[in-house]
This record gives structure tokens, sequence and C-alpha cells, in this order.
């Protein structure tokens, strides 16, 4: 856990006002759709910040922060990538190709994007709908 969570003004000076700006409309996007814990924590060796959303002790997605950088993290488990891989053709082309090149791990896929926009965001609406059911709306 952190002592303290980032402000508006760290947050911009750290990943530029652009890409803030890509931060909030995500984080508005998941909290319009989802009634979530939000959690702020050390990113790790490669992140300087990371930002969870979890319920039930169950991740749904985590956003990560370092200099002129952002990412979004979702895990899917063998269900989710097989609701994926029977519906792929509905996705663009740049999610299938992130999605192919994503490492797997023994506890799921691990797909980091890297939104410098808000582009993606109804593929990212309809990827974590395969995780769980929006529970806002």
């Amino acid at each position: 856990m952190l002592d303290r969570i980032p402000g508006e003004a760290e947050m911009t000076a750290l990943v530029g006002s652009s890409l803030y700006t890509v931060w909030n409309k995500l984080c508005a996007l998941i909290e319009e759709n989802y009634d979530m814990e939000r959690l702020w924590n050390t990113g790790g060796k490669a992140w300087k910040y990371e930002y969870k959303y979890r319920r039930g002790g169950k991740t749904l997605c985590a956003l990560y922060a370092r200099e002129k950088d952002i990412g979004f993290l979702i895990i899917f488990g063998k269900d989710e990538r097989l609701k994926f891989e029977a519906d792929r053709e509905a996705y663009t082309k740049e999610v299938q190709k992130l999605y192919d090149e994503a490492q797997t791990y023994h506890d799921g896929k691990w797909i980091m994007f890297k939104p410098v926009d808000t582009s993606l965001f109804s593929d990212f609406v309809r990827l974590l709908q395969l995780k769980r059911k929006p529970n806002r709306k």
C-alpha cells in the first residue's frame, strides 16, 4: 500500500496531461459500470503506481503509471480466454494482436494495453464484461 495517494498535479507531472486525461476517462468508464474497491499501490519494478479495481478478493483490472506512460492490465483466466477466442473477430485487430502476443502464466493470460487515447475503450468495456458483468446501471 502507498503512504499517500498521488494527486492530480503529481500524476500530470508523471504521465503528462494528455495521458492523465486518458487515465481519468478510463477510470470514469470503469466506475460508471462497476462498483469496486479501488486500491493504490506501488507499481513494482516496472511502474511507479498501480491502481487496482477489485471486489470480493478478485481483481477486475489495474491501471499503471510511470514516466510519460500508462498501462491498463486485464488478466484472463481459462474461461475468459475461451470467451474471447470464441468472439475474437468482434475486437479490433490491435486488441487481437495484443491478446495473441500476451504472456500466458499459470494464473492466466496477462494483457497489458498502453492506451494513448480513447480509441480502444469500447473493446475495453467488452473485455471487462468477459471477466465480470457490470454491477452498476
